[in-house]
């Protein structure tokens, strides 16, 4: 296994008086696309947006390239380098494509020093954002907008993307396209959790599987082992991969 990017160790985490994840234990190896997987209310977004500093760990500890970031700031931790795309993709409506994607360059003061060639990279996996470049990103339709959303987290070099359920309800042309997307990604040094429900995209993506449940990690593996194992499959998430979609 490649030397780990990403480490939690024992992470509670509270919401209220809800006690969401109850010790989770997570190693996400650094260049790799790991996949969390759970059943719905299994604790999966919790875990994402723990990492991302949007809901701190009441116990435990978060520690990212050799750094600590337990109780760190969202803003800071995504200096560090870590992107989150959420399921509701966290867009601005009211402004353009353009827009969206100047707020999120960090490293330029004026929308026209974007890096141009990283621009025409990005449009190459998602075209429509070239052909909606100045058109209000709330008149997109919802796969142009999780295309501008993942467009957003990756408009500069990220070392870990955290993305949720990239695919809810995406047509099978976009979904392709969501796939080369992250193929090519997965060669950039850039490290991905992603969760996902679609297990016939996921299974030709991961290169390694965690399954939560009812907040407590339990399973770890290669997605190779996952895929291949409907015993185990039936026996973590309560049916056979294959035959949910």
């Amino acid at each position: 296994m490649s030397e780990a990017l990403l480490t939690l160790k024992g992470v509670h985490t509270h919401i209220g008086q809800y006690h969401i994840l109850q010790g989770i234990d997570l190693v996400v190896p650094k260049n790799g696309l790991m996949v969390l997987l759970g059943r719905n209310g299994a604790g999966k977004t919790t875990t994402l947006r723990t990492i991302m500093g949007l809901w701190h760990a009441s116990q435990g500890t978060v520690n990212f390239a050799g750094r600590d970031i337990t109780h760190s700031a969202t803003p800071d931790i995504s200096c560090a380098g870590i992107a989150y795309v959420p399921e509701n993709m966290g867009i601005f409506a009211d402004l353009t494509v353009r827009e969206n994607l100047f707020l999120a360059a960090r490293n330029v003061k004026k929308a026209g020093e974007m890096d141009t060639a990283r621009l025409e990279w990005i449009f190459g996996f998602f075209p429509a954002l070239r052909k909606f470049w100045g058109q209000p990103a709330g008149t997109l339709s919802g796969g142009q907008k999780q295309m501008l959303a993942i467009a957003r987290a990756i408009v500069e070099p990220r070392k870990l993307l955290l993305v949720d359920e990239p695919t809810k309800g995406l047509a099978p042309a976009i979904v392709r396209s969501l796939i080369d997307a992250f193929l090519e990604l997965k060669t950039t040094e850039t490290t991905i959790l992603l969760v996902e429900q679609n297990f016939n995209f996921v299974k030709s993506l991961g290169d390694s599987v965690a399954v939560i449940d009812d907040g407590r990690m339990v399973h770890t593996g290669t997605m190779a082992e996952l895929s291949g194992d409907m015993d185990l499959q039936q026996k973590l998430l309560g049916l056979a991969l294959e035959h949910q979609y």
